[in-house]
């Protein structure tokens, strides 16, 4: 089993620099949120997470059926009402209330072939996974102290 992990350091309420590996990334609100725009939000970067995701899987699985993807362009957008995340409504969900992607993909493959690559991506993707299931997530809270 793999572990993966990230840390981050926040740089004001709508500002956090995470770093995974030797890479950092910035999350930020966008100004009419609160932000400063400093780098894309976290449901966009939920967004970004699926789609380069999706690109290894696809070019996984098509290699293994013996298909060589010539171009690939993934586009992603999800419909989130604010007002669940906000603490305004009870009812609403505070993420996605749906998730819609779009794969355009040129294969030297036959279309039943590349329609099968995708499927088979789709439920092989470990971020496709984590949205689609339940995951639990534990948060340890440690109160740190004057």
């Amino acid at each position: 089993m793999a572990v993966f992990s990230a840390t981050g350091k926040v740089v004001s309420p709508t500002r956090l620099e995470v770093s995974a590996r030797q890479f950092t990334l910035t999350i930020d609100e966008p100004p009419n949120l609160g932000g400063e725009d400093a780098g894309a939000n976290p449901v966009e970067f939920v967004l970004a997470a699926l789609m380069g995701c999706l690109n290894v899987v696809i070019h996984t699985v098509a290699k293994e059926k013996g298909a060589e993807v010539r171009s690939l362009a993934l586009s992603a957008e999800g419909d989130l009402d604010p007002a669940g995340f906000m603490g305004k409504d009870d009812s609403v969900r505070a993420g996605y209330q749906e998730i819609r992607l779009e794969v355009i993909i040129d294969a030297d493959a036959d279309e039943a072939t590349v329609r099968e690559i995708v499927e088979i991506s789709k439920k092989r993707c470990p971020v496709s996974d984590n949205l689609a299931n339940v995951t639990p997530v534990s948060i340890d809270t440690v109160i740190s102290g004057s």
